[in-house]
């Protein structure tokens, strides 16, 4: 009986210390608040949702398959042992996944910095969409083991109007080795191209 007690014990330690990794790590912690915000479920490795028609109005469930995956690990193959050309790759794949869901939500006609004033939400993505879809797509790509260099992020806001700056919002990759963050921004370019990568600083300047 003691020996169960002890297994027991041990097991309900294993599991309170794994929690607390988990919280950690942000699973538990603005990864579920980003998610809750939007109403919508986090990503998993095999599926994400995704958001446009603004404020994520209108969802699409996203399967990814196994030609998807070999699609996708193809960009990373050209990885260096070097943070840049892993950025490089994550810009690919955002690219990648703009064309890939165009077809299948009707967004192949979607331009660059859409908002309110396109009058045209249900084909367009505007911030709140764009960086929710790029932090799923990278959570994917940290779960399938292609991020080496970089840690995802919480979704990053500027919004001066001080400066000029209308409110914008943006996904973001750490790189693990400096701390730096960059951004990776879709709402600013146009469909079917790479993300727009930049250090967090700039971005956070940029109108």
């Amino acid at each position: 009986m003691a020996r169960v007690r002890s297994v027991v014990w041990a097991m309900t330690i294993l599991t309170v210390a794994l929690g607390a990794f988990d919280r950690a790590v942000g699973r538990d912690g603005w990864v579920d608040e980003l998610y809750a915000d939007q109403s919508i479920n986090p990503p998993t490795a095999h599926r994400m949702t995704v958001c446009y028609g603004f404020v994520c109005r209108r969802r699409y469930e996203l399967d990814f398959t196994e030609q998807d995956y070999a699609t996708i690990k193809a960009f990373f193959a050209a990885v260096k042992n070097s943070p840049k050309t892993e950025r490089a790759a994550v810009a690919k794949t955002v690219a990648w996944f703009d064309r890939h869901v165009g077809p299948l939500i009707g967004t192949s006609k979607r331009v660059a910095r859409a908002d309110f004033r396109n009058f045209a939400d249900a084909q367009n993505f505007d911030c709140i969409d764009t960086s929710t879809n790029a932090t799923s797509l990278l959570l994917v790509l940290a779960e399938w083991g292609l991020l080496r260099h970089h840690r995802v992020d919480k979704t990053r806001y500027r919004g001066n109007f001080l400066v000029g700056q209308t409110p914008h919002n943006t996904a973001v990759l750490t790189e693990i080795a400096t701390g730096q963050g960059w951004s990776i921004d879709m709402w600013t370019t146009n469909y079917g191209d790479p993300g727009e990568v930049m250090r967090i600083e700039r971005w956070m300047k940029e109108n």
